[in-house]
């Protein structure tokens, strides 16, 4: 199954959150902060202002840095991925 989102939405999968510190401390799973960085798996076609198409700025496979605690969470073929809108994408990483 493939997803394809709709509007202005964005489907991400979130990058494994860092299991040590920099200084070598070993964190447990409850401590570890939700990932922010992720990867872009699908673009909508863009949202519709004033009977017009938005093009997107992010582009399948950019590396992006989400907003903390946005979008929704899905599970397909049993990957979980995230759905955001694309206001809630703060930068492209490099």
């Amino acid at each position: 199954m493939t997803i394809k989102p709709l509007a202005d939405r964005v489907v991400v999968k979130l990058r494994e959150a860092e299991e040590t510190t920099a200084s070598g401390i070993i964190l447990a799973g409850a401590a570890k902060e939700k990932p922010q960085v992720a990867d872009v798996v699908a673009v909508g076609p863009g949202a519709v202002q004033d009977g017009k198409t938005v093009p997107m700025t992010v582009k399948v496979g950019d590396k992006v840095l989400t907003a903390k605690y946005a979008g929704s969470e899905v599970k397909v073929d049993g990957e979980t991925y995230t759905i955001v809108r694309e206001s809630d994408i703060l930068a492209i990483v490099d």
